[in-house]
């Protein structure tokens, strides 16, 4: 399943939010901790976003059988 993201990058909440993470992940001093927060995050982003591209298909699918 391919999982297109282009709503998301330019969507200014969503960008915000992310620098918003990052700029408290960054006050972090134990490097590995750090990078283990930042790709805990960015794998729950990728496992929401594939959810949503479901849901989304889902509901295109749907409508194209009314």
């Amino acid at each position: 399943m391919e999982v297109k993201t282009e709503w998301k990058e330019k969507n200014k909440r969503y960008i915000n939010a992310v620098q918003a993470f990052l700029d408290k992940v960054d006050n972090v001093e134990d490097e590995d901790l750090k990078a283990e927060i930042i790709g805990k995050m960015f794998r729950c982003d990728q496992i929401l976003t594939e959810i949503a591209t479901e849901e989304i298909n889902k509901n295109k699918n749907s409508n194209k059988c009314k």
